[in-house]
């Protein structure tokens, strides 16, 4: 398949940059929780299981989403993971996870702004979609917490 690269393309060098860590994040994410969902056998992982495998898909296809934007803009997607966090036990896990998620919330709360000033309304309709979805994953981290 050819891509086609934008030849007028107006995206700032730092929003490039937001670009590449958001997919670093997505990445993080995506291994750390199929990793906690492969690893967890306790007798809580059932409840948890199939949330952590589900949410896993879901930031891998964030992954993608934004690596197609950010080469349609002309960069390279990253393919390194940012640090990624397994834990020990069930609470250091979503412990671990809730607050990925809300470091998500902020980058992509800048990247939007930072979309809007450049006038990219494709990457800001973008991560409006995607900082829903990372809301989501916060509200499940954040009840699952509850529960332990």
């Amino acid at each position: 398949m050819t891509h086609l690269v934008c030849s007028d393309k107006m995206a700032s060098q730092e929003l490039l940059d937001m670009l590449n860590q958001a997919i670093a994040r997505e990445i993080q994410v995506a291994v750390q929780y199929m990793w906690q969902h492969v690893q967890w056998s306790e007798v809580k992982h059932f409840s948890v299981k199939d949330e952590l495998k589900s949410i896993a898909v879901e930031e891998m296809k964030h992954a993608e989403e934004i690596a197609e934007r950010l080469f349609y803009l002309g960069e390279k997607p990253t393919t390194k993971p940012a640090p990624i966090f397994v834990g020990g036990n069930l609470e250091e896990m979503i412990t671990a996870d809730m607050k990925a998620e809300e470091e998500a919330i902020a980058l992509y709360k800048k990247i939007l702004r930072k979309a809007s000033d450049d006038g990219d309304e494709t990457t800001n309709t973008l991560f409006r979609h995607i900082l829903a979805d990372e809301e989501d994953h916060h509200d499940t981290f954040v009840s699952l917490l509850e529960e332990i």
